[in-house]
């Protein structure tokens, strides 16, 4: 029930209709008891949208794309690891002031880390933007080596020098050898669905692929790596995970990961069987 003294939370992006994040945390409000309710808002202008979390009330706010750089300036505080990332995926209200922080490399870690170790292993990004930074300061704090491919050769050279890595021209992703592979673009998302940020026939040299895409669920990158042998990571994992960090920043309470991971799945492909959901904490 809404009503007076309903806290609101929110999505800051652009598109956000798409979003799996408004089923799974007003899943995990009503999980709790707690009387919250999260709204996508498609954002125009992010400078009025922020000072609209002010004038508001609102108690706090996912970013995504292509926000999480640009709204760093706007916010009264970071948190030393958003700072140090140079991306901010999640706003929370302390008192008056708000303060940016990153999930996205909880979200990360924690769904490679189920596929594989990291430490001494060599990764390749594809992207150069706010959730690309999340992974390279991931990988690189559990010791593994990251380099970054972008079109943008400007955007991937100021992450190289920021964090101390490689850079790949995109037109030589064949020279650089590594185990993981990982996109952290919206190449493949639906509705261009049929879209691939690497030529298939590279892909046989990774030993696990994975993809920050989860509209569809198996994009093309996905099945393409799976007939070639790879094993792979869908998106919802890592949204999941990060989602559920930004639920206790927001909260202070342990957030429901088998409801929030149950909501994002049926709002996302329908009705499961339960026994998918069963995921630890």
């Amino acid at each position: 029930m809404i009503d007076g003294k309903t806290k609101v939370y929110g999505l800051l992006g652009r598109p956000v209709a798409h979003s799996l994040s408004p089923a799974m945390h007003n899943a995990a409000f009503r999980e709790l008891g707690i009387n919250a309710v999260y709204v996508a808002f498609p954002v125009t202008d992010l400078a009025q949208a922020v000072a609209g979390l002010r004038g508001l009330d609102i108690q706090g706010a996912s970013v995504t794309i292509p926000f999480k750089e640009e709204i760093i300036p706007l916010l009264d505080e970071l948190d030393p690891r958003a700072a140090r990332m140079g991306a901010v995926n999640t706003v929370a209200r302390r008192d008056e002031r708000l303060v940016g922080y990153n999930t996205d490399w909880r979200g990360a870690l924690k769904a490679l880390e189920e596929k594989t170790a990291i430490a001494g292993k060599r990764f390749l990004i594809l992207g150069a933007g706010g959730a690309a930074r999340a992974m390279v300061f991931a990988i690189l704090e559990k010791g593994g080596q990251a380099a970054v491919s972008d079109l943008d050769t400007a955007k991937a050279l100021s992450l190289s020098r920021e964090f101390w890595v490689e850079v790949v021209s995109p037109g030589h992703l064949e020279e650089y050898t590594a185990s993981v592979l990982i996109n952290a673009t919206p190449v493949g998302m639906a509705p261009d669905a049929d879209a691939i940020p690497m030529e298939p026939h590279l892909l046989g040299r990774f030993s696990l692929v994975m993809d920050i895409v989860y509209r569809p669920l198996e994009t093309r990158l996905l099945r393409e790596a799976k007939a070639r042998g790879c094993q792979t990571i869908d998106g919802l994992q890592m949204l999941i995970y990060q989602g559920a960090a930004q639920f206790e920043l927001w909260t202070g309470r342990p957030a429901p990961l088998e409801t929030m991971t149950r909501a994002a799945y049926e709002a996302l492909i329908g009705k499961v069987q339960t026994s998918r959901f069963k995921t630890q904490s």
